[in-house]
């Protein structure tokens, strides 16, 4: 093997080894009381009980469709399904363990001030950041060395985003049944504070915080690097230049490089702004990686102009996370203009609300689509302008784009790392309310928590915004390898005279919408049977909210896991199955169209639920920083909250990879999309 093949295996195992140190460090730290770790726990126990009733669904599941796959397509790529599946369950599990082990630390540091409890929630979601993407990184190097031709391990792909759906479907349901239970009895029909020990449904909040924010985030964010790192492998096998093959995986290899550096420059000292460390260490990892992204081309790819070309490429990707970020923190923070005008609108009603969160999370995605209309038109222009003679220069441009997304996400490291902190301080706030720990601990947890909220909603985007440049590369990747599968069968018109594109358009647009009304109707019904059971444990037992008794916790987590493994099976064969039948009926420019309908409505819906959801979150807590807690506007703000939950949380998050779900069918399938009725 060449350095340039070794590079990725010693990146991903550094990656891997400085997690471990990390580890160790928060094990190393002390837990704190018997009280405190009887809630940690417990937390812990109903985080594992639920992924493990939920695994008992999706194993089986995956292990038919790697059979189906495997047998009835390509055997490679029904072991790239087993792996992309496997491994996004296991990055899952590690975020979910991680979290729980830090947030009970990060409340026993809460007593010693804003910087060491800062330092343990970093270092806790640094531990997540590290250890996924390098999980990621290691998995996609090590099949396309197996098997150099990518179209034959685009399995991986469906593997990486079914299990993250249903991760993200049944996580985002379950944390948000229990906080919409826990809020809507406790803080306003009870007027208890949030995470208040006798509120039956807290622990169950708790517990949603790990398998939806954590377990949830860490397999989107891998099955976002996997996807997007096979999009522009299929891209580069399409182009036939061999000297390229390698750059998306030396990109990954560059910015997990420069996360590992932007982790261990983070310290505890002199903390007095939580967004300082966190935006310095992202600009120094950002500035490594396109420094490495420099090295990396000119010795190992080539000293030519579609070089220089596609490192400019990988540029603008990088250059677009900073800026994917100023435009959600600004739509989406405490301090900014948006959220205080959302927070001022509680004055005059619940109606008044509603309205202005869902106008603020509208207007993000205008300047959001700039930045990745700017973003598409400069990587694709100076890719293509670069072109070889005689290339395509079309592949080209397309190939700058897959670059472009492929060196935003390869600061997933760094990204996830800042995200994952934010569970870790939730957690910590419960725990410290519900160890009656005293107020000057929860100003510091409420202070990193509402960071996080912020922090939380820009991977989101960050995420969202990937999938859509991920799902340029992978439609063009369709139509190419349809082209071969059906040369001389069918003949393949994607212009919009073909009804069939038509058609597919409008079901693709339509989707990013079925799919929202599903899991906010979920998040509905399971939050209305803990509603129930909140209130029928506060009518059978008066000394709940006396403080003489205590609440039936373990109910309420066995309540809040049911519903949501209920509701985990519609979204995600929605997903599936419309573009196989579609593909069958109608042929693959359908199926094209299909998939660009869905980018389309899916990008801006999901950038516009995560925001509005965002906003109201803060907008709480900018009312409660006011010292309004328990006040009429502060019940208004409550409910924004609860209302913003399933948006952000749940229905937002999903869509991203629903999006890359069906772009990676398509191509697995395409082979069956044989047009049975002619238009």
């Amino acid at each position: 093997m060449e350095i340039a093949e070794i590079l990725p295996f010693i990146a991903g195992i550094a990656s891997f080894l400085v997690a471990g140190g990390l580890v160790a460090w928060i094990v190393k730290q002390p837990a704190g009381t018997k009280e405190m770790m009887d809630i940690s726990n417990a937390v812990k126990e109903g985080a594992s009980a639920f992924l493990k009733r939920e695994m008992k669904i999706i194993v089986p599941v995956a292990i038919a469709l790697s059979l189906i796959i495997g047998i009835f397509l390509t055997p490679s790529n029904g072991i790239a399904f087993a792996v992309g599946a496997a491994l996004s369950a296991v990055a899952g599990i590690i975020s979910l363990k991680i979290t729980v082990k830090a947030a009970v630390r990060a409340a026993n540091l809460s007593g010693s001030g804003l910087g060491k409890t800062f330092a343990m929630a970093f270092r806790g979601g640094a531990t997540v950041g590290l250890a996924v993407p390098a999980m990621a990184l290691l998995a996609i190097t090590g099949l396309y060395l197996i098997y150099p031709d990518p179209i034959t391990i685009a399995g991986v792909g469906i593997g990486a985003s079914l299990i993250a759906l249903f991760i993200r479907i049944g996580g985002g349901i379950f944390t948000k049944a229990a906080d919409m239970g826990a809020d809507l009895v406790g803080k306003v029909e009870s007027n208890i504070p949030e995470d208040d020990p006798r509120n039956p449904a807290t622990i169950a909040d708790n517990v949603g915080d790990n398998v939806g924010d954590a377990a949830g985030m860490g397999s989107d964010v891998y099955e976002s690097y996997i996807v997007t790192i096979l999009a522009a492998l299929l891209i580069a096998a399409l182009i036939g230049a061999p000297n390229f093959f390698l750059y998306p995986i030396l990109i990954g290899s560059s910015g997990m490089i420069a996360s590992i550096i932007g982790v261990v420059i983070v310290g505890s000292k002199n903390i007095t702004d939580v967004m300082k460390p966190l935006n310095r260490s992202f600009y120094v990892s950002a500035s490594i990686a396109i420094g490495l992204n420099y090295v990396f081309i000119t010795q190992f790819i080539g000293d030519s102009i579609a070089s220089y070309a596609l490192f400019g490429s990988t540029v603008i990707g990088v250059i677009l996370v900073p800026v994917i970020q100023k435009i959600t923190d600004y739509y989406t923070s405490y301090k900014q203009k948006p959220v205080k005008e959302i927070a001022d609108s509680a004055k005059w009603g619940y109606a008044s609300l509603t309205l202005m969160g869902i106008i603020k999370g509208m207007q993000s995605t205008g300047p959001f689509m700039i930045a990745l209309v700017v973003a598409i038109i400069i990587s694709y222009s100076i890719a293509s302008g670069a072109a070889p003679e005689g290339a395509d220069p079309v592949l080209y441009g397309i190939f700058g784009t897959a670059l472009t997304a492929m060196a935003m996400l390869s600061l997933a490291g760094i990204v996830l790392s800042i995200d994952a902190f934010g569970p870790i301080a939730d957690n910590a706030g419960g725990i410290v309310e519900m160890t009656g720990m005293g107020e000057e601990n929860r100003k510091v947890t409420d202070e990193i928590d509402a960071v996080g909220n912020t922090t939380k909603a820009v991977t989101k985007g960050f995420a969202i915004a990937s999938a859509a440049l991920a799902a340029l590369a992978m439609i063009q990747a369709f139509q190419f390898e349809a082209a071969h599968v059906f040369a001389g069968v069918l003949v393949l018109d994607y212009s919009l005279t073909n009804p069939a594109i038509v058609v597919g358009l409008l079901i693709g647009g339509l989707i990013p919408f079925i799919i929202t009304g599903q899991l906010i109707n979920g998040v509905s019904r399971a939050a209305g049977k803990m509603v129930d059971e909140v209130r029928r444990q506060f009518k059978a037992d008066s000394g709940i909210l006396a403080g003489t008794s205590k609440p039936d916790y373990a109910k309420c987590v066995d309540i809040a896991t049911v519903a949501s493994i209920k509701e985990l099976y519609k979204p995600a064969l929605v997903a599936i199955i419309a573009p196989i039948i579609l593909g069958i009926l109608l042929g693959p420019t359908a199926v094209a169209g299909l998939l660009m309908g869905a980018v389309v409505t899916g990008i801006l819906l999901a950038y516009h639920l995560a925001n509005t959801g965002g906003a109201w979150d803060n907008a709480k807590k900018l009312v409660e920083m006011k010292g309004e807690k328990g006040s009429e506007v502060h019940k208004v703000a409550v409910v924004g909250d609860i209302i913003g939950d399933p948006y952000k949380d749940t229905a937002g998050p999903a869509l991203n990879t629903v999006i890359k779900l069906l772009n990676t069918i398509a191509i697995v399938f395409v082979s069956a999309f044989v047009a049975i009725i002619a238009i």
